[in-house]
């Protein structure tokens, strides 16, 4: 089965206009895909697909200062990782807003 990979163009222009598109990396780091899909376009059907089809974690990218902002520290202060992966604590839903499991669409 031959794979077919799509252009960075063609991939940014399927975020600006709310698709969700699959992003590979190395066979020698993860050798996996990830679903990424632009936050403004966010619905409960797209985070509800990737928890059941990608069946991993679903996380924002975010910048720097609107972390701080938000008082959102790091998950460790020495980031020992081999990939240098950048995770924060964990900001899971509350039941204040009706969710009650770690992963809500709603």
């Amino acid at each position: 089965m031959a794979t077919s990979f799509h252009s960075v163009a063609e991939a940014l222009d399927d975020l600006a206009n709310g698709r969700v598109i699959i992003v590979v990396d190395d066979e020698n780091r993860e050798n996996e895909g990830d679903l990424i899909g632009a936050a403004q376009f966010a619905t409960p059907a797209m985070i509800n697909f990737m928890a059941t089809h990608a069946r991993g974690l679903i996380c924002l990218a975010m910048e720097g200062d609107r972390l701080d902002a938000l008082d959102i520290p790091m998950m460790v202060s020495t980031n020992t990782d081999n990939n240098q992966t950048a995770f924060t604590v964990s900001v899971d839903a509350d039941l204040k807003w009706g969710v009650t499991t770690g992963i809500s669409a709603s």
